[in-house]
């Protein structure tokens, strides 16, 4: 791939963190603008532990205003929804935005970023990950193959399932996974059409990927079978001081964690628009094809104001 290839997409700020004092459904304006812009897609994460607009309802509503761009999960979390009617919904806004779906999904952090999201949907932490393999088995047999009706797993187990929803797709959705681990290098290799990782280090990224495609390889695919993305938060400001102030608060509002720690498990592009280039470069030159954005700052109009700075930034970007 040269970098033509290279794709641009931004999140969606559906956390009250970050919009708190506009109206939420400026939201829907944002997601308009950004198409407008240029940028390739736009991307809403998911959890139900703060308070937000509701994930696949921001990418429902996102669809009936864009034209053009991919609209995404950053990631979706399945535990939170039963898994049938999540292939509903999910093929239901694939048929209405046809075709602009992709899926990235995880099983959530250990401690308090995961943990009470599965207390609250009354599903146990342990086996999260074989759950989260076969809630996305599951899917795809709904989608691709209505005619079977049984799906016996390890943990989730139907003998009579509804004829299902199809999505615009013939194949549906592409579906990646989140996560640097081997064990999540190995089973995206194995099952996944993309990897949508975040890591602060690009030697760790493009040492990743060389494991991850070997990997595919290893289980009969194609070299280049999986999609490489990356996941970053981004910040354009040319004054040290105030950059540090803006993404400190960022951090907090987000994470709950100071800047510093945030820095130490999520890739971060901050300075003068030069200096964003660069960084994010690092990770392009490591293999990374599509370039999900966050922007780090809050507050809606401020959020405004860096989507309009990262814009002008897409021709050197990609």
């Amino acid at each position: 791939m040269n970098n033509d290839d290279i794709r641009i997409g931004v999140l969606i700020p559906i956390g009250k963190a970050q919009w708190d004092g506009a109206d939420p459904r400026d939201l829907i304006g944002f997601a308009a603008r950004a198409e407008r812009l240029g940028f390739d897609s736009l991307w809403v994460n998911d959890g139900i532990t703060e308070s937000r607009i509701e994930a696949l309802t921001m990418l429902a509503a996102a669809a009936s205003v864009t034209e053009r761009v991919t609209l995404g999960t950053a990631a979706l979390m399945p535990v939170l929804r039963r898994p049938v009617q999540a292939a509903q919904t999910l093929a239901s806004i694939d048929l209405l935005s046809q075709g602009r779906l992709t899926l990235t999904v995880g099983a959530g952090f250990p401690g308090r970023f995961g943990k009470p999201m599965y207390a609250a949907s009354e599903v146990p932490w342990e086996k999260r990950f074989a759950r989260l393999d076969e809630t996305v088995t599951l899917w795809r047999q709904l989608w691709h193959k209505p005619e079977n009706k049984a799906f016996h797993g390890e943990l989730l187990h139907f003998e009579d399932l509804p004829t299902m929803t199809a999505p615009f797709r013939k194949d549906g959705p592409p579906i990646w996974l989140a996560g640097i681990t081997p064990t999540a290098l190995s089973r995206t290799g194995r099952m996944y059409d993309g990897w949508l990782p975040y890591p602060p280090d690009p030697a760790d990224y493009k040492a990743a990927l060389a494991d991850l495609q070997r990997a595919a390889e290893a289980h009969g695919r194609a070299h280049d079978a999986v999609t490489p993305a990356l996941f970053a938060s981004v910040l354009i400001e040319d004054d040290p001081a105030a950059r540090r102030r803006t993404l400190e608060r960022f951090a907090v509002s987000n994470y709950g964690l100071p800047l510093d720690e945030v820095r130490k498990i999520q890739a971060v592009a901050a300075g003068s628009a030069d200096e964003v280039v660069a960084r994010l470069a690092e990770y392009t030159a490591g293999g990374a094809r599509h370039l999900v954005l966050r922007l780090g700052t809050t507050g809606l109009k401020e959020i405004n104001e860096q989507l309009d700075r990262v814009a002008d930034l897409l021709p050197r970007l990609r």
